[in-house]
């Protein structure tokens, strides 16, 4: 056991600890990277844009289906190239494939 030197800051006291990670924090790090993953899935990596739209979570999981069941749709039908046009009328939003070019 060696001598512990006086004087020393907190900071260099801790130079060189790693504290280990708990198991609650892995799970939580897991949990958070899952949930991370899924909400790409569903909206793509450019989240932001609906998190700050104050849904909650069942609302954007709705909202993504329904997404995904149009997407479907559209293949079925061999429209691959397209964009959503999204507008408000009174108190309905309502968004609108817009076909472009020519359907493959």
């Amino acid at each position: 056991m060696g001598k512990i030197p006086k004087g020393l800051s907190d900071k260099d006291m801790l130079d060189g600890y790693v504290e280990e990670a708990t198991m609650e924090a892995q799970f939580m790090a897991a949990e958070a990277a899952d949930e991370k993953k899924r909400r790409e899935k569903i909206f793509g990596k450019q989240q932001n844009s609906l998190s700050m739209s104050g849904l909650d979570d069942e609302t954007l999981d709705k909202l993504g289906r329904k997404l995904l069941e149009l997407k479907m749709e559209l293949f079925g039908e061999g429209i691959k190239n397209y964009t959503l046009k999204v507008k408000r009328e009174d108190m309905n939003i309502i968004i609108t494939p817009v076909i472009k070019g020519n359907r493959k």
